[in-house]
């Protein structure tokens, strides 16, 4: 691919037009972050996170729009279940070979850390140089479905759609392809734990105490099932979004993570 950093631009992936942009050095400059949006996320939702990354590590980023969000291609409804193993081992080997990565680190929040614990887990990449997890989740909880239930609420019958409706093409097909996956009583079953188990690589886990979306449980999953090199970083008086809630603080722990693994030019 062409590294151009002024505005977003769509690519190609079997047949998918997919969105994405461009921050800081090219892959043949410096290593690159690829960023993982949330559920009900976009290139546009991380703010000016990507551009404090470029500031404080001089990496270049990468972060693109998953189908069925922001500008990319929509989906066909309803999503499978296990729509992030998808995802990890269907979409993100493409995109990466697209952006020509030659040593990087996957940084993702919500559903996307699932999916680049997924990823991490279950690829053999040598390029790969570690990841960092934003409030993953390794497995459904209650709080979980609570928590997506009266996001719904507020969806249906609140002022969610109309804000989020500003970042995404196709709306309703972004938020009922997660709210309708995560709200099936089957999805209870869905978890990650025997990919997490596979991770070699470095690993970071930054999780919000006050995570409405997830229990201490995924820290504790996280520490009793990855085999190698991992660290975990709690924040205080945090939700589940602590890079846009105490963004100075998660891009110094993403910093402290780099350096102490020697993750660098």
């Amino acid at each position: 691919m062409i590294w151009q950093t002024k505005n977003p631009f769509t690519f190609e992936v079997d047949g998918v037009s997919l969105e994405g942009r461009c921050y800081g050095p090219a892959p043949t400059e410096a290593p690159t972050i690829l960023l993982l949006h949330e559920g009900l996320g976009c290139i546009d939702l991380w703010r000016d996170f990507p551009l404090q990354l470029v500031k404080s590590l001089g990496f270049g980023v990468f972060a693109y729009s998953r189908q069925g969000y922001g500008r990319s291609d929509p989906i066909t409804l309803p999503r499978a279940l296990d729509y992030m193993n998808v995802e990890a081992a269907e979409w993100l080997p493409k995109v990466i070979s697209f952006v020509g990565a030659r040593r990087y680190v996957v940084i993702g929040h919500s559903d996307g850390a699932s999916i680049g614990a997924l990823y991490a887990g279950d690829c053999s990449d040598p390029h790969l140089a570690g990841i960092v997890l934003i409030a993953p989740h390794f497995f459904a909880e209650d709080i979980s479905v609570a928590s997506i239930r009266l996001i719904k609420e507020a969806f249906e019958q609140g002022g969610l759609k109309g804000r989020l409706a500003k970042y995404h093409s196709d709306i309703d097909g972004a938020f009922y392809g997660w709210c309708e996956a995560w709200l099936d009583p089957e999805f209870m079953s869905w978890q990650i734990l025997s990919s997490v188990r596979n991770i070699t690589v470095p690993v970071l886990m930054i999780q919000g105490a006050q995570d409405e979306y997830g229990t201490y449980r995924q820290v504790e999953a996280f520490e009793r099932e990855l085999p190698g090199d991992g660290t975990v970083f709690m924040l205080p008086d945090c939700g589940h979004s602590p890079h846009l809630e105490k963004p100075e603080d998660v891009v110094h722990a993403i910093k402290n993570f780099i350096q102490d693994n020697r993750i660098g030019h």
